[in-house]
């Protein structure tokens, strides 16, 4: 890992730490928020959703400690519509996988070619959040 700024993709780490930490806050939230006849499922989701965002959080964490980093302790800003109809809650969720997407390839492109690793680690986690935005897109169909 030689030809790879450390100090950059530590700092890109730790964003991704923060984010996928506000997940944990999000889906929490939205499991707590959610009512109707879909309520069971969508509580399952939600926290499903939760529990993978801690383990994501937690690998971006060990990935830049081992790099030398200290990770943060901060959460990202969580942006809340302060809407909880299924649709927005999906929707806020929706935005949430698009974000987390574009930090992973911000991650990919600062390690592509410089480290199979780490460009592999950013490859699947882009796969798995392009994976959940698929999902959300599906269960928003029937709100279009």
């Amino acid at each position: 890992m030689e030809n790879v700024n450390r100090e950059e993709v530590i700092a890109l780490l730790n964003e991704i730490m923060k984010y996928e930490l506000a997940g944990v806050v999000r889906y929490t939230h939205s499991a707590l928020m959610v009512v109707g006849p879909y309520r069971e499922s969508l509580i399952s989701y939600f926290n499903e959703q939760s529990s993978e965002s801690l383990v994501h959080a937690q690998s971006a964490g060990e990935l830049l400690v081992s790099l030398g980093g200290h990770p943060s302790q901060d959460i990202s800003i969580i942006d809340e519509s302060n809407e909880h109809s299924i649709q927005a809650l999906l929707e806020e969720s929706l935005q949430h996988e698009r974000k987390a997407v574009s930090l992973y390839k911000d991650l990919l492109s600062e390690v592509e070619g410089k480290s199979i690793y780490l460009e592999e680690y950013a490859k699947e986690m882009i796969k798995n959040e392009e994976i959940h935005s698929l999902k959300v897109e599906k269960m928003l169909r029937d709100y279009e």
